[in-house]
């Protein structure tokens, strides 16, 4: 994800702004602090949207597949007419009651390992694919620990520019949600099965699983690099308030890196890539069952740099001229977008492309110890 995947600001504001020891009227004018830095993710998780290279109405001959992947793509309340009675029956209930009874062996539409021919499959138009949005589901940034830096320039004796560094984390990116590919559209068998089965042929309809994010401890980890820059106000005056508060407000680059995605959801989203692929091959029964196409799958996961608004409140503690404890509470209206691509390496086609907005929008505390010079 450059992940995702995702990540978050942390590295924010250390903050401290120190009140400054004064000398016979003039003031200090660097100091730097060191400290804990906690960062709080505040924002939720956004859905994914996903497009793939299955285009609305593409045609696709099926070929060999399994009898259970054959009956779920059906759907649930499709039906059919019975010319001898002309009554309707539930499309789905019938092939399965056949299933159940081997009657699809036994009338030579499937082999002995239970494989609907591909001279019974026929053909499917297939939708659905092309473009949708996975609601309930997206990524959050966890919580985060880190060592924060601050520098201090002051212009005078309440008004310093502040950058805010140090030891960028690695934060763990955590997935909401069941993301499933919403399949649909209509299958003209062939053979017997087509001629006196399902003449009017069966209706798609089916959510096709592909990765669940709520059963993993963590989708994703990125690296975040957050520098910022404030303009702060410290009230009092040095030299003769130890206990100085102070605000700010400026600006925060977030950068992400070292994004490593969970190894079980690059696997999913590889084995999508090949039911993506098996489609565009001509082969809608292999994608059904799951099974490795032509291609070499490549899962990308890029997220975006940003930068954020943010603001400080926090206070200074004098120890003596030189050193301080500093406390803050900064908020970051902070968000990026997360990209996830699947490739055919084999080709260079993209066949998924997925994105999601991570809302971070972090609350970080500080508490360091500090020195003026």
């Amino acid at each position: 994800m450059k992940l995702g995947l995702i990540a978050v600001p942390l590295i924010l504001m250390g903050v401290t702004q120190a009140g400054v020891a004064a000398t016979q009227g003039n003031f200090k004018r660097f100091s730097v602090s060191a400290g804990w830095l906690h960062v709080m993710p505040q924002g939720k998780a956004n859905p994914f949207n996903i497009n793939t290279a299955v285009k609305n109405g593409t045609v696709a001959t099926v070929g060999s597949i399994s009898e259970g992947a054959f009956v779920n793509s059906i759907d649930p309340n499709a039906t059919n007419i019975d010319y001898g009675t002309n009554t309707p029956f539930n499309t789905k209930t019938l092939l399965q009651d056949l299933i159940d009874a081997d009657a699809l062996r036994m009338f030579g539409i499937s082999d002995a390992d239970r494989n609907v021919l591909a001279s019974e499959s026929g053909s499917a138009v297939i939708n659905g694919l092309d473009s949708w949005q996975s609601g309930g589901t997206g990524l959050e940034a966890d919580d985060v620990d880190t060592l924060g830096l601050t520098f201090n320039y002051y212009l005078n004796d309440n008004v310093s520019l502040q950058f805010i560094g140090g030891i960028p984390p690695k934060v763990d990116i955590k997935g909401k949600g069941n993301i499933t590919a919403p399949l649909s559209g209509h299958a003209t068998p062939t053979g017997q099965s087509g001629d006196l089965i399902f003449p009017d042929g069966l209706d798609l309809k089916q959510d096709i699983p592909i990765t669940n994010l709520d059963n993993k401890s963590k989708a994703a980890t990125v690296r975040a690099w957050t520098p910022a820059l404030e303009v702060q106000y410290q009230f009092g005056k040095s030299g003769v308030n130890k206990f100085r508060p102070y605000i700010g407000a400026g600006l925060m680059y977030a950068y992400f890196n070292d994004i490593k995605l969970n190894s079980e959801i690059r696997s999913d989203l590889e084995a999508a890539g090949h039911m993506i692929q098996n489609v565009l091959d001509n082969k809608a029964g292999a994608a059904l069952d799951g099974k490795i196409s032509s291609g070499v799958m490549r899962v990308d996961v890029d997220a975006d740099d940003a930068i954020a608004p943010i603001v400080t409140a926090g206070f200074t503690y004098d120890l003596n001229d030189n050193w301080y404890g500093v406390a803050s509470v900064s908020y970051a209206k902070l968000n990026n977008k997360t990209t996830i691509n699947v490739v055919n390496e084999s080709t260079g086609q993209q066949l998924i492309h997925a994105t999601t907005k991570i809302d971070i929008d972090p609350l970080i505390t500080y508490l360091g110890v500090g020195y003026r010079f």
